[in-house]
């Protein structure tokens, strides 16, 4: 069987474009248990983030309660500080998730994370919660970045 130099480009090239996932660290998942976070485009770690661009995040977990909603909660982190992080939408019933949340049940949340032209480049961790309507952790994952030009 002859296989055609295109499809073998188009087969390669198409293993490029799935979303890879990240190792994380799961910095306090209290009601949830994090399977995957994935961070497109990122091909290095620590992922590099290039100013001007935005990224899809998609992290599939299990709840272990239900919630009649869910907030996300985004810090970068540097030298130890926890500086706030604005993401274009906090409310994770509005980032892939069908609310109200039920308990023992899977979901992915999906959504944009910006990097301004603004930013600088520096090295720094991301941290993400998304919490349930009693405040604690449906998932808490972090992330080694670095913001480049």
């Amino acid at each position: 069987m002859l296989v055609s130099p295109v499809l073998v480009a188009l087969v390669a090239l198409g293993g490029l474009c799935g979303a890879e996932p990240v190792k994380f660290f799961d910095c306090g998942s209290k009601d949830g248990k994090i399977a995957t976070v994935d961070v497109t485009p990122c091909s290095t770690e620590p992922c590099q983030l290039r100013k001007g661009t935005n990224y899809s995040i998609n992290a599939t977990f299990t709840s272990y309660v239900a919630s009649q909603a869910s907030t996300a909660v985004v810090h970068g982190i540097l030298t130890g500080i926890e500086i706030p992080f604005p993401i274009p939408e906090a409310d994770g019933c509005k980032s892939g998730i069908s609310c109200p949340i039920v308990s023992g049940k899977s979901y992915s949340y999906v959504t944009k994370l910006p990097v301004k032209s603004e930013y600088p480049c520096i090295e720094l961790v991301v941290k993400w919660e998304l919490r349930d309507d009693g405040k604690n952790n449906l998932f808490c994952w972090e992330i080694p970045v670095e913001i480049v030009s």
